[in-house]
């Protein structure tokens, strides 16, 4: 085991045991601010220190049985023992490291998808409703739930820019690294020379704030406006001014929701996407001071950055951060998202282990 990661998990080992007798203590339980704070410590360090503690313990286990290999009596005892040992040994190493990584805060919240169409015009309309569906049906495997918020339909079908929260276990850990510019290449139904078109979509994943003590919106600074959803036709047209625009002046960020046909229920949603985007800008400049020391930008929302191409005529895929191409297009669009997703993770804690391995 690297030293500085086994000195990290001695000094977890210690504050471990440190706070197991502080939330013994009559004075700290009366503290009922300072023994919820320790509470929620002790569990988040609980797994990693009984993990370690088994990791030494099969240590010590494994330089017993090697000693005995020199009394020939023993020796055939002894190398079961030091096979036991080992095999122990290589499970709880991995489980060490995973635990050790430290856990972004987020990774638990719900989230909100944007899906905007860029360079390409009618096809990155139409290919903005593809990725859409890809997510949805995603979703939809993971049993999540969906709420459209706002969208702007193109011209020829697909949208312009599409706003759709989802709701359910672990959205963000699974969907953070679908933030950025996603590139599509294909021969478009309107194409009558069979040529290949390049088009672009960006893609934003913002973690929804969990209150609206997290991220304070003075009310002055903000301008509401109401206007007339437009719906599909008939009997969706909402003939009453229910929609919400909010305009965050100091940042010039605006959010709209139109789903609901209740005025207020559209306010209290635009409202929530206001502060994911605010909490979302906040986080981009605060890792932007950081960028330099990233290998990958794996997960920096950074959505400028080409991160992926959809190749139809070749059935591929390419994921520009990791180097990863599968030519499984066709898999992918209908959701199976997961092989694309798992090897970004993995990489992603790769590249984690490595800055604690450097520190």
């Amino acid at each position: 085991m690297n030293p500085s990661i086994r000195s990290k998990l001695e000094q977890i080992s210690d504050r471990y045991q440190e706070i197991t007798a502080l939330l013994a203590d009559p004075a700290i339980q009366a503290d009922a601010n300072n023994f919820r704070d320790l509470s929620r410590e002790y569990a988040q360090i609980e797994p990693l220190s009984l993990c370690y503690q088994r990791h030494v313990t099969a240590e010590a286990e494994l330089h017993s049985a090697e000693e005995m290999l020199a009394d020939p009596e023993m020796a055939e005892l002894a190398e079961d023992a030091c096979r036991e040992a080992r095999a122990t040994l290589g499970e709880l190493e991995p489980e060490l490291q995973r635990l050790l990584l430290p856990r972004d805060p987020h990774d638990a919240r719900n989230v909100y998808l944007e899906v905007r169409a860029g360079t390409g015009g009618a096809e990155a309309a139409l290919f903005a409703g593809d990725l859409l569906r890809m997510y949805l049906r995603y979703a939809e495997q993971r049993r999540w739930k969906t709420e459209m918020v706002a969208e702007s339909l193109g011209e020829l079908g697909g949208y312009k820019e599409v706003v759709v929260r989802i709701i359910g276990q672990e959205v963000y850990s699974r969907l953070k690294f679908e933030s950025g510019a996603h590139r599509v290449q294909r021969v478009p139904e309107t194409e009558s020379q069979g040529r290949i078109h390049t088009s672009a979509c960006t893609v934003a994943i913002l973690p929804e704030a969990e209150s609206v003590d997290e991220f304070e919106i003075n009310p002055s600074d903000l301008r509401i406006d109401t206007y007339r959803s437009s719906g599909a036709g008939g009997q969706h047209v909402n003939t009453t001014d229910s929609a919400v625009r909010i305009t965050h002046l100091p940042s010039g960020v605006v959010v709209e929701c139109q789903d609901e046909r209740s005025q207020h229920k559209n306010k209290a949603r635009a409202m929530s996407l206001l502060q994911a985007r605010l909490l979302a800008a906040a986080r981009e400049s605060a890792a932007a001071s950081q960028a330099e020391d990233r290998r990958l930008q794996v997960g920096s929302g950074d959505r400028s950055e080409r991160i992926r191409t959809y190749n139809f005529p070749q059935n591929r895929v390419t994921d520009h951060r990791i180097n990863l191409t599968l030519y499984k297009l066709d898999e992918i669009v209908q959701g199976a998202l997961d092989q694309v997703i798992d090897p970004l993770q993995r990489e992603h804690q790769a590249g984690q282990l490595a800055a604690l391995s450097a520190e």
